[in-house]
């Protein structure tokens, strides 16, 4: 038996295992255009009476997909807005923590701004602490420069003040070349 037969018969209430069935005592087969109209017209109808809300239901789930994307854009606004809060926070603790080590170690604060680039305490505690170690060795190594090697502050200047004038060039020249006389 076909699906279709399958399904009218057990529609009728006739059982669809063996070829005599009540069902097949009323068959009558579709003979001319107007009955083949009225039951394409009748089935038409049946599956119609299954969907006739489908036009509301259709308005009703646009409305919800309207409201779900008005909500899922004040849901990814909140979350931007948490999202950046967190980020300022997160730079101010991270600011916060960079100034106090580097007071800790005694370093300017341009410094520490150059240097100082670590996240964590750890790390920013191991460079404060290279580059104060680093800067001791610079002072130590420059006040024991200056104890062992010591500068004339004058050393290489002239005691003569001012700029010669053309006669005194001239007078330099005639004594330089004929023999000072």
């Amino acid at each position: 038996m076909s699906e279709e037969a399958t399904d009218t018969a057990e529609a009728q209430g006739g059982s669809t295992t063996s070829g005599e069935t009540p069902a097949a005592d009323e068959f009558k087969p579709i003979t001319s255009q107007q009955e083949l109209n009225a039951a394409l017209k009748e089935r038409l109808d049946r599956e119609r009476a299954k969907f006739k809300d489908y036009g509301d239901l259709k308005a009703k789930a646009a409305k919800l997909d309207e409201i779900e994307q008005a909500n899922l854009s004040e849901l990814e606004k909140a979350n931007g807005r948490i999202t950046t809060a967190e980020k300022e926070r997160d730079d101010a603790k991270a600011e916060s923590l960079r100034l106090r080590i580097a007071v800790t170690h005694g370093i300017s604060l341009e410094d520490a701004d150059l240097f100082l680039t670590g996240t964590t305490e750890e790390t920013l505690t191991a460079q404060a602490k290279r580059l104060s170690d680093r800067t001791a060795e610079q002072a130590n190594a420059e006040a024991e420069r200056k104890k062992n090697h010591p500068i004339v502050s004058k050393e290489g200047t002239s005691t003569k003040t001012g700029t010669t004038t053309e006669e005194e060039d001239r007078a330099f020249a005639r004594s330089f070349f004929t023999g000072g006389s």
